[in-house]
């Protein structure tokens, strides 16, 4: 869908010929691009499932190995006692095993992590319930009662859904309120003249695309026509027009009139101006919904990595990154393997290793150890 000058260059088409040839440009990329995002994710999810999922198993499986190796030798080695806390730290950040298949692991975790004592528990708890504290009211702007008890993470949940409930029946009344002002508020000259404005070119705009849609039903309208197959294309071809329609999809309208034959190309370049500004508005909302469009496809993909969705915006993006998520993943699980072979037989390997590593002190965290 394309406007073209009469004359040489763009010098000789109005202001508005020039933004609806803009517009149709950037809605046909911006289609193009959902559509392509949304394959290749769908192909990635795919490929995820059947290439890296097997792969993070292989690397559990591995690391899981190691745990068992750490804590044979932690039993069997000679190893000093600034090694074997390094083991029963390096164990101890492995407990995510438990969830992930290797539920036999318990026994071994369990001996390096000893059973905190009452105390300890209770200090822990209370800790936890600071830190989750500090988080809603921060995020959610929750201010905690100093007497409330929230002991348990089901009194702590039942004290925040009654404390967001509050706030928004608060903000419901607000809203109601504000609404009744509102009303109430009587509109000046002006904003009435543009608020008529308003509703005489929304008129004006719907009646544009239903003068398209009319066109195309009248021409497609299976019931006139007396051959079978072509009844059954007209038939798809009304369902294409009726959903473009719904969906305010000039475009779409304006593309299969040209495909039928309905338009022609001097027909576009002689629209007159008024009907070219109305034509605009609607292109205008069509590439800011393909753009909502565009944004929702990436932010689904960034719910499925984990990773900000501008990270992958593009096929091309996505593809990268899972070649270096699982080219680094297949590193990783040749390393392990290595490395438990070598500790098996040469405790000096063992040591070696044991002295790269530092236990994090106090406060950092906990941290996964998913070498």
């Amino acid at each position: 869908m394309h406007i073209k000058s009469p004359g040489v260059g763009t010098d000789s088409l109005s202001k508005a010929q020039k933004e609806f040839n803009r517009l149709t440009k950037r809605i046909a990329r911006l289609e193009k691009e959902v559509i392509d995002f949304r394959e290749a994710a769908t192909a990635m999810r795919q490929r995820v499932q059947n290439e890296y999922r097997p792969l993070q198993a292989r690397h559990n499986d591995a690391r899981a190995a190691l745990v068992r190796q750490l804590d044979q030798a932690f039993e069997t080695y000679k190893l000093t006692k600034g090694e074997k806390n390094k083991i029963t730290d390096l164990i101890g950040q492995c407990i995510d095993l438990l969830e992930r298949g290797h539920e036999n692991l318990q026994p071994i975790i369990d001996k390096h992590a000893p059973p905190l004592s009452e105390e300890e528990e209770a200090e822990a708890d209370k800790a936890t319930s600071e830190m989750m504290k500090q988080l809603f009211t921060i995020q959610y702007g929750i201010e905690f009662d100093p007497d409330v008890d929230v002991s348990t993470q089901a009194k702590f949940m039942a004290y925040v859904d009654e404390k967001m409930a509050e706030r928004e029946a608060e903000y419901e009344q607000q809203e109601a309120q504000a609404a009744e002002r509102r009303t109430r508020r009587k509109k000046s000259p002006k904003q009435q003249a543009a608020e008529e404005q308003k509703q005489a070119e929304e008129k004006n705009i719907t009646k544009a695309v239903r003068t398209l849609y009319m066109d195309l039903v009248k021409h497609l309208h299976p019931d006139l026509e007396p051959d079978e197959a072509e009844k059954l294309r007209k038939t798809e071809l009304l369902k294409q027009v009726t959903t473009a329609y719904q969906a305010n999809e000039l475009l779409t309208l304006l593309r299969l009139q040209l495909e039928l034959q309905r338009i022609d190309q001097s027909h576009l370049e002689n629209l007159a101006e008024s009907q070219l500004k109305y034509y605009n508005k609607l292109l205008k909302e069509q590439t800011r919904e393909l753009d909502e469009a565009l944004l929702a496809e990436q932010q689904d993909w960034s719910a499925f990595t984990g990773k900000p969705y501008y990270f992958t915006p593009t096929p091309v993006a996505m593809e990268l990154d899972y070649q270096h998520q699982k080219s680094g993943l297949d590193y990783k699980i040749k390393q392990l393997e290595a490395e438990v072979l070598a500790f098996g037989h040469d405790p000096a390997a063992l040591k070696a290793f044991l002295k790269t590593h530092k236990i994090p002190k106090a406060g950092t965290g906990p941290l996964i150890f998913g070498r």
